[in-house]
This record gives C-alpha cells, sequence and structure tokens, in this order.
C-alpha cells in the first residue's frame, strides 16, 4: 500500500511538472534569425540581375552582327551581274549573228 502511495506521488508530481513545462513552451515564442540568409538571397539577386543583363547584352550584339552580316561581299554580287549581262549580251548576239548568216 505504502508503494502504491509513493508511485501516485510520484505520478502526481510528474503531471505537475508537466504542466508547468507545457505553460512554458506555450508562452515560449521560437525566433528564427534569417539574416544570413536574407544576405545570400540579395546576393543571388544581384547576381540574377547582372545575368540578366549580360544576356541582354549579348542578344543586343547577336542581333546587330545579324544585321551587319552578309552572305557575299557587295562586291562579288556586282561583277556576277555585269558578267551575266555580259554573258547573256554575247548569246544574243551571237544568236543574232548566225541568225544573219543562214539568211
Amino acid at each position: 500500500m505504502a508503494l502504491l502511495v509513493n508511485e501516485i506521488n510520484d505520478f502526481k508530481t510528474s503531471v505537475e511538472q508537466l504542466g508547468k513545462i507545457n505553460d512554458q513552451l506555450k508562452v515560449t515564442k521560437v525566433k528564427m534569425d534569417i539574416t544570413e540568409y536574407k544576405s545570400i538571397i540579395e546576393d543571388h539577386q544581384q547576381q540574377m540581375v547582372s545575368n540578366l543583363k549580360a544576356i541582354k547584352d549579348f542578344e543586343i550584339r547577336f542581333y546587330k552582327k545579324i544585321k551587319q552580316a552578309k552572305i557575299y561581299p557587295k562586291w562579288a554580287v556586282i561583277v556576277f551581274i555585269v558578267s551575266l549581262i555580259l554573258g547573256v549580251g554575247a548569246v544574243t548576239f551571237f544568236a543574232f549573228s548566225l541568225v544573219g548568216v543562214f539568211q
């Protein structure tokens, strides 16, 4: 019987201690230190801004190069057109001269 009373008293003290701990937990607020995370996020944002700027600069330079790009130089196109005209003229001349010979 004394053992049972002793166990009940120990249980009662344990329950009271748990009640006190529970009250302390309800009052206690956990605060997180996010300053380190803020600095990491700010660094990441700055890197993203600089990367976006670099990509935009590359895009602008790329489009400028595409606009300036030419498949053939101007002199080659002019020489081709002139030789084409002279060739057609020569063939026409020989065709008419041959027609004149056969008449």
